[in-house]
């Protein structure tokens, strides 16, 4: 059974970020491409997989000590987002969800899931990056602005950038996405400067590749003009938070801009057994799929998730 003891004077703030790699319901959506994660597509979607899906995450989660917000990328609704919530052992902790559909042709979204008794979520808002005159559509970046149960504002923006997919003319969209959080960040700080501004996110891109090194202007460094902080370029070398081709890389990545009462504790790569297995083929493991390819592998996802202990002074 899961347990949860009182909270006590909050002084740490947790927040995770995780893409769960195409969580969809198994009912046919006609307005979007989900065809495939229905009971007679081709990936046999079924309510069985579904719940062993869930199932895990509410495991995961419980593993990471059930951190106060949890930014997810690849969520198809608000139905799965509520199954999750309350159709798992979650139910016993009061987590309560943030979703806006999105224009993605496949029907993915950015979401949040939040301790109600450890945050508040004062606003929230979509902003659009997608292009309808270049027929260019993405995930929207979620922006929630909230409260700590201590007092302390947290502004969060989630992401889940577009893929290199379409040569220059993607790259230039990418780029332009970048700039876009980079803008949002700093105005967020400058309406809340004794704020923490979290942004995290699935970017498709790794801290030395042009979204980041120009679109968020990091350059070689880990602090940008901005004051933002790349907090990614911490993690443990060798690893990363997805493999291409046998090689880790971490194209998920945390960003802070908060003044110095906001001390980070620590950041880490969650890399439960569970959600590994080993690579045929190249060396060492890879994260256990939910589907490789058309064969149902009955993990997780593609990717491994990031936790983030903030300290409060």
């Amino acid at each position: 059974m899961l347990t949860t003891s009182a909270a006590p004077a909050q002084e740490t703030f947790t927040a995770a970020w995780w893409n769960v790699e195409n969580l969809f319901d198994t009912r046919d959506d006609p307005h979007t491409n989900d065809d495939e994660f229905t009971p007679q597509g081709d990936l046999h979607w079924t309510r069985r997989k579904l719940n062993a899906k869930l199932q895990g995450i509410h495991k995961t989660l419980t593993l990471m000590n059930l951190p106060d917000v949890v930014g997810l990328a690849e969520v198809e609704n608000k139905y799965v987002l509520r199954e999750l919530c309350q159709g798992t052992p979650l139910a016993q902790v009061p987590y309560r969800y943030v979703h806006y559909d999105s224009p993605d042709r496949r029907g993915i979204d950015v979401a949040l899931i939040y301790r109600a008794d450890r945050f508040t979520v004062d606003s929230s808002r979509r902003v659009g990056v997608s292009d309808s005159a270049a027929g260019f559509f993405t995930r929207d970046i979620l922006v929630v602005e909230g409260t700590t149960a201590r007092g302390d504002t947290v502004c969060l923006l989630l992401n889940h950038w577009p893929s290199k997919r379409g040569g220059d003319e993607a790259e230039a969209q990418r780029l332009r996405v970048a700039d876009t959080l980079r803008r949002l960040m700093v105005e967020l700080h400058a309406r809340h400067p004794d704020a923490a501004v979290i942004a995290m996110g699935d970017m498709n891109a790794t801290a030395d590749e042009a979204p980041i090194a120009e679109g968020m202007a990091f350059g070689a460094d880990s602090i940008n003009p901005d004051g933002i902080r790349l907090l990614t370029r911490r993690l443990p070398k060798g690893w990363g938070s997805h493999k291409y081709q046998g090689v880790w890389n971490y194209i998920d990545q945390v960003f802070l801009l908060a003044p110095d009462r906001w001390l980070v504790a620590d950041l880490k790569l969650m890399r439960f057994d569970h959600l590994l297995v080993d690579e045929k083929g190249h060396a060492g493991q890879r994260p256990r799929r939910t589907n490789a390819g058309p064969r149902y592998e009955g993990g997780l996802s593609d990717h491994l998730p990031l936790l983030l202990r903030l300290k409060l002074k």
